[in-house]
């Protein structure tokens, strides 16, 4: 591709050179430079490709990036080899836009639906990719769990990918056919331009809460609530939770349409008249919506924040032209992987499974348990190795208060002994005289759980949710939840 095309939609001043050169690859990062491409300088958080400008220029790269001055010396270098050297404000969004044009726009031949906030966005992601799914449309997923293009996994990096890796994927889903891209957008990747170079037909701001600040993440609730609103002024509609406290800073600077969601009065899409739903191997909720759709929900996900994380799904729906009818039995049967996921095994008690790992989740999560009247209620979890050993006293504290039985086990230990992970969880349980049990083996521990249940309890797997493995001191073993409940359940007939 002629090196004029890839950056004809960014601003930018020639240094060097001309752009009437044809261009191989576009690249990054600096070990994988190849013959003709063009290198795109990026500062990391440990290390700034301006520095190595001369490597990159001796392996071949025909055009280079920058957005800072460089030396003189290695101007000369450039102008020697025939290098055309070109400058921007920001690489990073100089980055997004020529792997854009590299890839020939994918985002404009797909409709693109952004997810944006602290907590729901996996959930809400899949929620919308059921809905897209039964309407018969192809739909390709980015996120925490990575992507999905086909029915075909693929692991990132980051939960937004970086923007030459992003064009990739829309240029994947293009190719497999797919109308509708879903994706999970971070507030890094909205801070550090991962998603510039194109325009989301839909943006979705779920909530705010604390979170992510700290080095190399965000300065203050301040710049992490700012990042957020970049989204919706980058995509054409806004769909907002309006009952959020900080619904004006996510809109602030809007440049989108804007539609709302949430439970109140003057709410685009508004949900009134809640109510439980329990029986055999669900957990769900009902309630009606008014406002720009007129119509009744029924949802096999429990809890307050799915009302709201569906809500989502319907609004997305609705803005879309699926018809109402594929949207709400959509509703009424999903079960999201690793969030809230019951797995069928016995009318007499209820286990599910969910990634709930930090004091906010998990307090969010049995609270709507508890809402639910459970005869006991029974946490089966142990705590991330290398990790914040607050984190495991609010856990254990948590569970000893809202739960009636914690059984303690390994979850990802990494470099960290079992029994000295699950000592600090033990100092939180005794601050609530919680009653617990030890048992290391994680399988032992969940078929434990199910041969002691008594009727009406509800069984919850913490902290692991979509994963699918165990790091032990640098290796992941394959492990997982839902394998081990299904093979009780062929066991015991079930």
């Amino acid at each position: 591709m002629k090196l004029s095309k890839i950056i004809q939609e960014i601003e930018h001043s020639v240094i060097l050179g001309n752009c009437d050169i044809e261009i191989s690859e576009v690249i990054y990062d600096s070990r994988k430079v190849s013959k003709d491409c063009l290198f795109i300088c990026i500062q990391g958080t440990t290390r700034d490709s301006h520095d190595l400008i001369p490597e990159v220029i001796n392996a071949g790269a025909v055009s280079i990036f920058t957005d800072r001055d460089i030396d003189a010396s290695v101007l000369e270098l450039a102008a020697d080899k025939g290098v055309t050297v070109l400058r921007s404000s920001n690489n990073r969004k100089a980055l997004s836009y020529c792997a854009a044009a590299y890839f020939d726009h994918p985002a404009r031949k797909l409709t693109t639906i952004g997810i944006t906030g602290t907590k729901g966005k996996t959930t809400t992601s899949y929620m919308i990719q059921s809905i897209l799914e039964k309407s018969g449309a192809k739909v390709g997923v980015i996120g925490t769990i990575g992507a999905v293009i086909d029915g075909v996994k693929q692991k990132t990096a980051n939960t937004t990918p970086e923007s030459f890796e992003l064009q990739r994927l829309f240029s994947e889903m293009v190719n497999a056919g797919c109308k509708y891209c879903v994706m999970e957008v971070s507030s890094q990747g909205l801070k550090m331009d991962r998603v510039s170079g194109f325009t989301f037909d839909i943006g979705i701001f779920t909530n705010f809460s604390a979170d992510h600040i700290g080095p190399n993440e965000h300065a203050s609730m301040e710049e992490y609530l700012y990042c957020k609103s970049l989204l919706f002024k980058q995509c054409k509609v806004g769909i907002i939770n309006r009952d959020d406290a900080s619904f004006e800073g996510a809109i602030a600077g809007h440049t989108c349409e804007i539609r709302t969601f949430g439970m109140s009065e003057n709410t685009d899409y508004q949900a009134v008249n809640l109510a439980l739903l329990q029986k055999p191997g669900v957990l769900g909720a009902s309630y009606d919506v008014k406002g720009l759709i007129s119509t009744h929900v029924e949802l096999s996900v429990p809890g307050k924040f799915s009302v709201y994380n569906s809500l989502v799904a319907l609004a997305v729906g609705h803005a879309l032209g699926i018809d109402m009818a594929v949207i709400l039995d959509s509703l009424a049967t999903i079960q999201v992987r690793g969030r809230v996921e019951i797995v069928p095994v016995s009318d007499r008690f209820t286990i599910m499974i969910d990634y709930a790992h930090n004091e906010a989740s998990v307090e969010s999560l049995l609270t709507t348990i508890l809402e639910y009247n459970p005869k006991r209620i029974v946490c089966v979890y142990g705590g991330g190795g290398n990790r914040s050993k607050l984190r495991r006293y609010a856990m254990g504290e948590l569970c000893g208060k809202m739960a009636q039985l914690s059984i303690l086990t390994c979850d990802n230990p990494r470099d960290e002994e079992i029994n000295s992970i699950n000592s600090d969880i033990k100092v939180g349980l005794a601050r609530s005289n919680g009653k617990f049990i030890e048992i290391d083996d994680r399988a032992e521990a969940i078929c434990y759980s199910m041969d002691h249940a008594e009727d009406g309890d509800i069984i919850i797997l913490l902290g692991k949710g979509h994963e699918d493995y165990q790091e032990i001191r640098g290796v992941k073993y394959h492990f997982s939840e839902r394998e081990v409940i299904e093979e009780y359940a062929r066991k015991h007939g079930k």
